[in-house]
């Protein structure tokens, strides 16, 4: 299973500025992401930056990293770039990791790997959990995705969806098919990858402003992995960061 592990990473964070240099346990946060995907699978992992600073942290502790344009407008664009630096063949698999998700499982880096090279109709792969509490279900940040009979996404949301009608708040615990929570960890294969910054941006996408619906609605089709638990936390907030530091010891 032969994958490249690319994680973007910008200083640029308003909730919590510098946040992938913040220190965990005496490293840069974003060296913890690369760390736990070293523990994958990936043939290569490489931190995608615009940061002289984050490049820095990086060679220090033996990660390899690729400088990026700075005016890039999302992940995606950056990835796309980074997989021409890298000089990427067009059939080959990335997995973008999040560079706030230092609790990061390898085994589930792997799983999106998988997913997509055994799906050759997929032009991305993803994750998701079920949800197991109504007052996720029914919170906006918390992205839904609701699934076809082959496990591909039909669509990505923050409403609560699927509505059980019988429930006054839509929201049933052990409803089938069950409430999805999606995970932003995706797989790509690299021609798509160069390819989607170039798609017109989708209304439903602008509306939800989520990134992956543009896929949906130019017809590409992406597989999802359902994992049994919900990933580690991420970091946003400083109270993220010091939920992860005392996680993490």
């Amino acid at each position: 299973m032969a994958f490249t592990a690319l994680i973007p990473a910008r200083l640029a964070s308003t909730r919590l500025p510098n946040k992938p240099l913040a220190l965990i346990g005496g490293l840069p946060m974003v060296v913890h992401v690369a760390h736990r995907a070293k523990a994958s699978a990936a043939s290569r992992v490489v931190v995608a930056t615009d940061s002289a600073d984050i490049a820095l942290a990086c060679s220090q502790h033996g990660v390899e990293t690729v400088m990026t344009r700075p005016d890039h407008p999302s992940g995606s664009d950056r990835l796309a770039e980074a997989c021409s630096l890298l000089g990427l063949p067009e059939e080959a698999c990335v997995v973008n990791i999040q560079g706030d998700e230092p609790l990061i499982d390898p085994a589930l880096i792997n799983a999106v790997a998988a997913l997509l090279q055994s799906d050759s109709s997929a032009s991305m792969s993803t994750a998701a959990h079920a949800i197991d509490c109504e007052a996720d279900f029914l919170n906006p940040n918390v992205v839904k995705v609701v699934l076809d009979a082959q496990d591909r996404a039909l669509y990505f949301s923050r409403a609560p969806v699927p509505f059980v009608r019988s429930s006054a708040s839509g929201w049933q615990s052990g409803a089938t098919p069950p409430a999805l929570r999606h995970v932003g960890i995706y797989g790509y294969r690299v021609q798509f990858l160069r390819q989607f910054p170039s798609l017109t941006p989708a209304p439903v996408e602008q509306a939800e402003a989520l990134e992956q619906l543009r896929a949906l609605w130019h017809g590409f089709k992406i597989a999802v992995h359902i994992s049994h638990s919900a990933p580690g936390p991420g970091v946003d907030t400083p109270e993220d960061l010091a939920r992860v530091r005392a996680l993490m010891g």
